[in-house]
C-alpha cells in the first residue's frame, strides 16, 4: 500500500518563505480547495492519506516533502535551509516513526527534501539555496552503506532541484535544461519543458502515473505525446507560494 503523509494549508501561508517569486496575495479558502483537489488525486491513484496536525503558525509547512526523505526502511528528518522552516519537522517525525527508522541531518547541514531525487539506487541532491554540500555528505554516508549513490547537482535559476528534473517514467526525466544539466542523469531519455513554462519540469510519479499541475499545457501536451498517463490538479493558488505537485507530499511504501 501506498501512504501519502500530507498537511492541511496554514493560515498564514501569506508570509511562506519566497525566493523566485514576488509576493501577491494568496486566497486561503482557495489554497485549500486545491490541496484538496490534490490529495483527491492522490487518493484516486491509490494512497492512503495521512494528515499530519495543522501548524497555524509556520507558513510553509503544507510543504511537508522538505521535512524528511524515505527511501528503503530508512527515514532522514531534515534540516531545512529556511531557519523558519525547522519546527515543521518534528511532527513529520513523529508521524514517520511508526512507519521507518529514523535519521536526522545535523548542524551545520542542510537538507531540503524538495533536492533529493532518487532514480532507482541513485540519488541526486541538488545544491541550491536551501541545501549545502554538508548535507548531501550526511544524506550520503547514511545511504551508502544502504546500497545508494548520492550525487551532488549544480543547479540554478529555482528554489529546489525538483522544480529543474522530475521523473517520469522509470526512465524518463522532466527537465529544464535552462535550470540543470541533463547530462548529469546518466542513462535516461529526457522531455524538456516547454520554454514558454520553465517552472513545469515538477511532476509526482505515482506507480505508473505521474501528478502533473494543470497550468502548464504545454508541457503536458509533450507528457501526453509520449503516452504518459497524466492526472492533471488545479495548484495555481499554492504556486504563489513556490509550490509544485512533489512539495505537499510524502509517499512511501507501508
Amino acid at each position: 500500500m501506498l501512504t501519502a503523509i500530507t498537511r492541511e494549508v496554514s493560515p498564514s501561508i501569506d508570509r511562506c518563505e519566497l525566493t523566485h517569486r514576488q509576493r501577491v496575495p494568496i486566497d486561503l479558502n482557495l489554497a485549500r480547495s486545491q490541496h484538496r483537489e490534490y490529495e483527491d488525486a492522490l487518493a484516486g491513484l491509490g494512497c492512503r492519506i495521512v494528515r499530519v496536525p495543522l501548524e497555524p503558525d509556520l507558513p510553509d509547512s503544507v510543504f511537508v516533502e522538505d521535512t524528511a526523505v524515505v527511501l528503503g526502511n530508512l527515514a532522514v528528518i531534515t534540516r531545512p535551509g529556511a531557519e523558519s522552516r525547522r519546527p515543521e519537522t518534528a511532527s513529520v517525525a513523529e508521524a514517520l516513526r511508526g512507519y521507518r527508522e529514523l535519521a536526522f541531518i545535523e548542524e551545520p547541514g542542510t537538507l531540503d527534501g524538495g533536492d533529493v531525487l532518487h532514480v532507482g539506487a541513485r540519488v541526486y541532491v541538488g545544491l541550491s539555496g536551501r541545501t549545502n554540500e554538508a548535507g548531501a555528505e550526511q544524506l550520503r554516508r547514511l545511504l551508502m552503506p544502504r546500497g545508494y549513490s548520492v550525487t551532488s547537482v549544480p543547479m540554478e535559476g529555482c528554489l529546489h532541484l525538483k522544480s529543474a528534473a522530475a521523473l517520469v517514467t522509470v526512465c524518463v526525466l522532466l527537465v529544464n535544461p535552462e535550470r540543470v544539466d541533463p547530462g548529469v542523469f546518466e542513462g535516461l531519455s529526457f522531455v524538456h519543458v516547454d520554454p514558454a513554462e520553465p517552472d513545469a519540469a515538477n511532476a509526482l510519479r505515482i506507480g505508473g502515473d505521474i501528478i502533473f499541475p494543470a497550468h502548464h499545457p504545454r508541457t503536458l501536451e509533450k507528457l501526453l505525446e509520449r503516452r504518459i498517463r497524466v492526472t492533471t490538479v488545479d495548484v495555481s493558488e499554492l504556486a504563489k507560494a513556490e509550490a509544485g505537485v512533489t512539495c505537499m507530499s510524502l509517499v512511501f511504501t507501508t
